[in-house]
């Protein structure tokens, strides 16, 4: 469904020192700084697979999102998407795909969310019949009731970002690029939204590569992760096995009912973090039950939670020893 080869996208800067002089300096010579935002990337994504794209803030995955999808075109390397290439955008191109990005929204302010569905059913030219089957569809994915004749400015944000990806959908496109589709929104808003869009995947059998910081919305969705750093493809394989290798340990969360030492929380497990009655250790996968049992038998403890360790820092390891760890990965 997606094939990208040696995809590669530079900009221009223009480097300017501070003041008058500078300015001067700049006008009689200006100075350019080549970026390398994405640089010879490739990999290919299967019909109906669900591919998590992940990396640091400004690694180049809005970048490389927004040349499959036309947005952009590359500098160099060769896309395709559903057979055709992003960057001629041609009509049934545009059908075939759709575009979430959590921090930009495309319903209008001062409209229902209605009167943008009508909207985009006029631009994708939906027959009214087929219309009105989706939207019923959406709805009942989404538990939009109540919700469509408000004006958008009235909404929640987690109740527009159901409206927001209730009109990306109402064309029934085969391939979705999701850029940080849950940011900014509460626990339960986030799992509401990551259940909407498996189901979406098992009805259609749509193609997704999703983007985001939060490891459950990678974990609950992806099993295949391709990782991006500094503009250039560093991880790509499964998601569980990175996780495993890279992060052998969970995180568990303790409130405490009175201060603890950090030698006495030692003794039980590496101690992550600690501030006054709050602590977070670290602990071997296979040895959480036990523990956490041992720890509410021998320690004053209000509350246990057990999570696992920020996608970050998982990024951030594979990232510390990237040369070395796609060898790592394959010589298992």
């Amino acid at each position: 469904m997606i094939t990208v080869e040696r995809l590669s996208k530079h900009y221009q800067i223009h480097e300017k020192e501070p003041g008058l002089l500078g300015s001067l300096r700049a006008f009689v010579r200006r100075r350019n700084r080549t970026v390398r935002a994405v640089e010879e990337v490739s990999f290919t994504i299967a019909p109906g697979e669900v591919v998590g794209f992940l990396g640091a803030n400004g690694a180049g995955k809005t970048t490389t999102l927004k040349m499959l999808s036309g947005l952009l075109h590359p500098t160099s390397g060769q896309v395709t998407v559903a057979g055709f290439i992003p960057k001629h955008r041609q009509r049934a191109f545009l059908t075939t795909i759709t575009l979430v990005m959590g921090q930009k929204q495309q319903l209008d302010w001062d409209l229902s969310a209605a009167d943008s569905f009508l909207v985009n059913q006029a631009i994708y030219n939906i027959p009214d019949a087929v219309y009105r089957q989706r939207v019923a569809e959406l709805s009942e994915l989404l538990a939009l009731d109540g919700l469509l004749n408000k004006q958008v400015r009235k909404l929640s944000l987690g109740e527009r970002m159901k409206c927001e990806l209730a009109a990306a959908l109402l064309h029934q496109p085969k391939v979705l690029f999701l850029d940080e589709p849950t940011i900014g929104l509460d626990v339960n808003m986030q799992q509401a939204v990551r259940d909407f869009i498996a189901e979406y995947n098992a009805r259609h059998g749509a193609t997704v590569i999703l983007t985001s910081h939060y490891m459950a919305d990678v974990t609950a969705l992806a099993r295949r992760i391709l990782v991006i750093d500094q503009g250039k493809l560093v991880f790509d394989g499964d998601f569980r096995a990175l996780v495993e290798r890279m992060a052998p340990q969970k995180v568990l969360k303790l409130r405490l009912r009175q201060p603890i030492d950090a030698a006495s929380l030692s003794r039980y497990a590496t101690v992550r973090a600690q501030e006054q009655l709050q602590a977070e250790l670290l602990v071997p996968r296979q040895e959480v039950a036990r523990l956490a049992a041992k720890l509410l038998d021998e320690l004053p403890i209000d509350d246990i939670g057990i999570e696992e360790v920020p996608i970050e820092e998982v990024i951030g390891r594979v990232l510390a020893g990237k040369s070395s760890f796609t060898a790592a990965i394959e010589g298992g």
